[in-house]
């Protein structure tokens, strides 16, 4: 059978990484969705809320996006800690 959620049922790796990096940077959500925007993403804040709580899919697109805006690697939004 094909697992497509993590073993806490979250929908994805790196919702938790970005809510932290986020955070530490002083952006608010609607902060990184307009970040986003700016750099060709449309994403809206409850989307990054919802990847944030693990409740959202992330496309390898968005997550390049991520990467790039929050200036970190993918390694770095993909790794659990």
């Amino acid at each position: 059978m094909f697992i497509n959620k993590t073993k806490n049922g979250r929908c994805n790796l790196c919702g938790k990484n970005i809510a932290a990096i986020r955070m530490a940077m002083g952006l608010s959500q609607r902060q990184l969705s307009d970040l986003l925007q700016l750099n060709g993403l449309d994403i809206d804040k409850n989307a990054i809320q919802r990847i944030e709580a693990g409740k959202r899919f992330v496309t390898d697109i968005e997550l390049r996006c991520f990467s790039q805006a929050l200036g970190k690697t993918l390694d770095e939004l993909l790794t659990e800690k």
